[in-house]
């Protein structure tokens, strides 16, 4: 590898970064700039600033399919909890829901971590297509 990554610009991945993180605080409006800000850098950035794109733009939409995902899945748990409830057994089912809306929101906050670390030691993505971290 090449020292070229570090004569390319890291602030605007780090700023899309940022505000990603900063969408679990304004309910996913500076996640969707961020978002924008990818898509229309990735075509202008260096080979290394590219690979954090594609992973921040990867990201953006893999939560948003898991999400509409988890949430069609704990809405099934909701409503067949629903009648449970008379017998006290529905609160669990309403648990389980909750937990499953909690996993895109989790995997988007790794993702994003994972990213600024390499961002932040001047590192291409390694895996910018990887589903996981």
């Amino acid at each position: 590898m090449t020292d070229l990554y570090r004569t390319e610009d890291k602030t605007m991945p780090a700023v899309c970064y940022a505000l990603y993180l900063l969408g679990f605080a304004t309910g996913g409006l500076t996640a969707l700039i961020g978002a924008v800000i990818a898509h229309a850098q990735q075509g202008t950035a260096g080979p290394d600033m590219r690979t954090h794109y594609t992973y921040l733009i990867r990201t953006f939409w893999g939560f948003l399919l898991l999400a509409v995902a988890a949430a069609v899945v704990a809405g099934v748990f909701w409503l067949v909890g629903l009648p449970l409830t008379i017998i006290g057994i529905g609160f669990a089912f309403w648990g389980v829901a909750g937990l499953i809306c909690a996993v895109p929101m989790v995997w988007f906050g790794v993702r994003c971590i994972v990213g600024l670390v390499y961002l932040s030691r001047g590192e291409p993505h390694p895996r910018p297509y990887a589903l996981l971290a």
